[in-house]
This record gives C-alpha cells, sequence and structure tokens, in this order.
C-alpha cells in the first residue's frame, strides 16, 4: 500500500514540478540556440531588461500578502506573480546564455534559478503534496488500520512533505542574494557601459 501512495505522490506532485523546471531548461537552452543559429546574440543581451521588470513587477503579490499594499485580488496576483517570475526568469537565462564572461552575473543567475525552484516547490508541490498526505491518512483510517498502522502506511509521503515544508526557509533568503547579485550586476553594467 505504502508503495502506490508514494508512486501517487511522485506522479502527481513531484513529475509536474519536475516537468516545469526541465520546460525551463528546455526554453532557455532553445532560446539561447535560436539566437545564436538567426545571428541575434545582441537580442539576448537586452533580454536581461525585460525579464528584471517582470520579475520585479510580479513582487506586488508579495507586498499585497504582506498587507503592505491592499488592493489587487491575491490569487489574481499569485498567479501573476509565477508567470511573472517564469518568464521573467527565461529572458534572464537567455540573457546570460552560455558565457562566461564575469563571476557576478553568474552569481546572480544561480541564486535566481535556486529562488525560481524554490518558488516551484512551495507552489506545485507543498499545498498538493499535503493535500495528498492528508488525503491518504484520510483514507487509510476509513479502512479500519489504527492511528500507527496509518502513520506508517503514509511515512515516506510524511517525510518528503516535511522536507519540502521547509521552503520559505530557502525562498526568502536566497531571492535577498538574488536581489542583492542582480543589484550589483546592473550597475556595474551601467558603469561598464557609461550610464551613469
Amino acid at each position: 500500500m505504502t508503495t502506490v501512495s508514494n508512486n501517487s505522490l511522485w506522479r502527481n506532485h513531484v513529475v509536474p514540478f519536475t516537468f516545469l523546471l526541465g520546460l525551463l531548461a528546455a526554453a532557455t537552452l532553445a532560446g539561447d540556440y535560436v539566437l545564436h543559429r538567426l545571428n541575434l546574440v545582441w537580442v539576448g543581451r537586452y533580454l536581461g531588461i525585460p525579464g528584471t521588470l517582470l520579475i520585479i513587477g510580479s513582487l506586488v503579490y508579495s507586498l499585497r500578502k504582506r498587507k503592505y499594499i491592499t488592493s489587487g485580488n491575491p490569487k489574481t496576483l499569485l498567479t501573476l506573480h509565477e508567470i511573472g517570475t517564469w518568464l521573467g526568469s527565461l529572458m534572464v537565462l537567455i540573457h546570460a546564455g552560455i558565457h562566461f564572461n564575469a563571476i557576478l552575473p553568474w552569481l546572480a543567475t544561480v541564486a535566481m534559478g535556486i529562488n525560481v525552484i524554490s518558488g516551484m516547490v512551495g507552489k506545485l508541490l507543498l499545498a498538493r503534496s499535503r493535500t495528498h498526505v492528508q488525503g491518504q491518512r484520510d483514507h487509510f483510517q476509513l479502512r479500519g488500520l489504527s492511528k500507527p498502522e496509518v502513520e506508517q502506511a503514509v511515512f515516506w509521503d510524511a517525510v518528503t512533505l516535511d522536507a519540502m515544508t521547509k521552503w520559505r526557509k530557502v525562498h526568502i533568503p536566497i531571492f535577498i542574494v538574488f536581489a542583492v547579485l542582480a543589484l550589483g550586476h546592473i550597475i556595474s553594467i551601467f558603469l561598464f557601459w557609461g550610464w551613469i
């Protein structure tokens, strides 16, 4: 029984998460490849700007969630946050390309990637997995299993869920690291391009 339950958790929650993450990676590689094939590498240089603006714009959800602003439907803002950060991250990743020119932009890119992954964990896995584990507990209780038998039957799902509940402890600090590194990269670009 536990194996079926565990497979269900992976199939229903971990696989969609992995698919979206793989889609982001594939879209990044495809976008970079297309720009190189069409000799439009210069476009990638500027994709960082709209990508960063999308990521910044998506922070309205966080401001609403923490009640710094009161307007806007939280559910709609969450959807815009998810779409904006995914598309913004895609643009920034294409902007980064496969070029290793400097360490600061790559540190910002790595921090952004970790932040995107942690955000996707929170969205795609945590809420669904919590519901799944509780559903499994209810199912086993209805079948007449004792509380220790129920907990044994959902043990691996519960362990997985417990690990995933730590996502906010990673998401917020990594976002701050990403923001600082991205700001450093932007300031250095302004300085080197003579915009300041």
